[in-house]
């Protein structure tokens, strides 16, 4: 059940809040991409000098990681990682703001926690900071579909995001981590060995159910959480608005919340397959919904012909008659204004 917190009192301004760790471009280009937030004034980094040029002690601090869109079909995986002074780590979070795991508090209420966590002035924004790694479907997917020992499946690309984003606090930004918190879906032992290798001076503790344990896991499920959402609204508006300048008085129906078992995802996905490319950016084909869906709709096969002996192939070996032989001269005379294939 969704619930309420201390900082329930959002308004419409909340839920249509834009966090800085949206990237647009990128997200339509089906890139990957990495955004980090200022380090925030509260904590001071590593080899801080006062005016004078003495050396500050640097400020101790705890980060958690959490990811949101592991499942879904459509859309980019998103993790997060959040830090904030160990001596504020329950009081700020727990008690003056309430922030549990993403999945159990109410839009409006992760919506109005992200906002406070980047609004100048509120005590989030001026003692916290957080990092994000949105990992493109087209990213996820190309990774998964490699041949052999080629493949980068899921578990790998998720291990990577988070070494990424913790390096990114830790040396980047010479934040003096002392304390990590992940929640993982794996085994806990395996992931939390392989993490203390890479990071062998940090207090690591890797558990399942970590976003409901430990609150600065549960503000980095809302930031990715919060950013994955909106990602997905930014790639449904783009893919809404091709359609449209096609035909102006069409009005797809939207996407759902982009995973499998939900039937408007898998109807837009119906609606919505070309033949010849599937889908854009937005989708997983290494999914087995997606797999099925071109399968079982007559997605258009194409046969790429062998090089020759100095590794070229020749062009009229693209052009494929119904028989499997090359069609030759018909298929280049052919070659332009002759798509046309059904869905049934």
């Amino acid at each position: 059940m969704m619930k309420e917190s201390k900082s329930a009192n959002f308004t419409q301004e909340d839920l249509s809040f834009v966090p800085p760790s949206i990237d647009s471009a990128s997200l339509l280009s089906g890139e990957s991409y990495a955004y980090y937030t200022p380090v925030p004034a509260a904590i001071t980094p590593h080899g801080t000098k006062s005016e004078n040029g003495d050396l500050l002690e640097s400020t101790p601090c705890v980060l958690g990681v959490d990811e949101a869109g592991r499942g879904p079909v459509l859309g980019p995986m998103v993790y997060g990682a959040f830090y904030l002074p160990l001596d504020l780590h329950h009081s700020l979070l727990a008690e003056e703001h309430s922030f549990d795991d993403s999945k159990v508090l109410t839009p409006g209420v992760r919506a109005n926690l992200m906002r406070l966590i980047n609004t100048p002035g509120q005590k989030l924004f001026e003692s916290c900071g957080y990092a994000i790694k949105s990992l493109s479907a087209r990213d996820i997917s190309s990774g998964m579909m490699r041949t052999g020992t080629a493949v980068y499946n899921l578990n790998a690309q998720a291990m990577d995001a988070t070494i990424e984003i913790i390096r990114g606090v830790v040396r980047d930004r010479s934040v003096d981590v002392r304390e990590v918190y992940i929640d993982t879906i794996g085994n806990p032992a395996t992931y939390q060995q392989k993490l203390e290798r890479i990071f062998p001076t940090l207090k690591i503790t890797v558990a399942k159910k970590a976003d409901s344990l430990y609150p600065c896991v549960s503000a980095a499920s809302v930031a990715a959480k919060v950013t994955r959402d909106v990602a997905l609204e930014v790639l449904y508006e783009a893919v809404l608005r091709a359609k449209q300048a096609e035909d102006a008085s069409e009005t797809p129906e939207t996407w759902g919340s982009g995973y499998p078992s939900d039937s408007k995802c898998v109807g837009w996905l119906r609606q919505n397959m070309d033949p010849i490319f599937g889908w854009g950016n937005e989708c997983r084909f290494s999914w087995g919904t997606a797999k099925e869906m071109l399968e079982t709709k007559g997605g258009a096969r194409v046969d790429w012909p062998e090089d020759d002996e100095d590794g070229n192939g020749r062009l009229d070996q693209l052009f494929i008659s119904g028989s499997g032989k090359a069609s030759g001269q018909d298929g280049l005379r052919n070659w332009y204004g002759n798509r046309k294939v059904e869905i049934i």
